[in-house]
């Protein structure tokens, strides 16, 4: 592996959400983790996590997996996103293991255990990220290869915890400053238009500035407000740059 230096110097300057997760995955599979779920929310209320659409979600878990997981809502019930929510910083699987032996998890909390007992989700780490505002939440979910225990975790964290941190926490900060469109995808030109409503130019203005009509204008915003499902332009204008959608430099040819 190269040292812990020049693999967050290569972190740093990952130029695309794709290219920095499989710099991550690779060096967390060298730990032994090798199925991770990077998770993140701006959406977060006290009774809901907001539209799944809405989250940043990476992983190199199978679709399989996933679809349990994610879309068939078992992530709303799992033991380890119950304490991410509620803390910060890293916390070993054994926590679920205690709070099981204690009878301290809900019906579907003990659900979600079994169903990942079945496929081999068994050890493991959490890493929650402390959040600056109440409506976000983000975290990573750390899987030990399977049949690994959480013993042989727990010695991995032992020598190499605090580095994985640092790692995980640079990954999570510069996620949330790359592009991520997600399920909600904007076109060249639906984009053109909200960064010209982000400057403040009316739908005459803009018109103007690109040589159509005002009509054509409305249609593409429409658009907009449909792919990335709000109601107002102004909402359209917040989630685009929340996902830093907004000014974005093409790569290069």
């Amino acid at each position: 592996m190269t040292s812990v230096i020049a693999h967050l110097e290569q972190l740093s300057n990952a130029q695309s959400i794709e290219d920095l997760w499989a710099l991550h995955t690779e060096r967390m599979d060298a730990y032994g983790f090798d199925r991770i779920i990077y998770g993140f929310t701006r959406y977060r209320t006290t009774q809901s996590l907001g539209d799944p659409q809405d989250w940043v979600v990476l992983t190199n878990h199978g679709p399989a997996y996933m679809e349990h997981f994610i879309d068939e809502g078992l992530a709303h019930h799992a033991p380890m996103v119950r304490w991410a929510l509620e803390n910060d910083g890293a916390c070993s699987w054994r926590w679920m293991a205690e709070m099981e032996r204690t009878d301290n998890l809900t019906p579907s909390e003990r659900k979600v255990l079994e169903f990942n007992r079945r496929v081999g989700v068994t050890a493991g780490y959490t890493i929650s990220f402390r959040s600056i505002s109440h409506r976000t939440k983000g975290a990573m979910a750390l899987t030990g290869r399977e049949g690994m225990s959480q013993d042989a975790v727990e010695q991995v964290w032992a020598r190499h915890g605090d580095e994985i941190i640092v790692m995980n926490n640079l990954v999570h900060l510069k996620i949330l400053t790359l592009p991520y469109s997600g399920a909600r995808h904007l076109t060249k030109r639906q984009r053109e238009v909200l960064e010209w409503v982000g400057d403040g130019k009316t739908t005459q203005d803009i018109a103007l500035l690109l040589g159509l009509t005002s009509a054509t204008i409305e249609k593409h915003l429409r658009l907009a407000r449909e792919a990335l499902d709000v109601e107002t332009t102004a909402q359209a204008v917040l989630k685009a740059a929340f996902y830093n959608q907004m000014f974005v430099l093409d790569p290069p040819a």
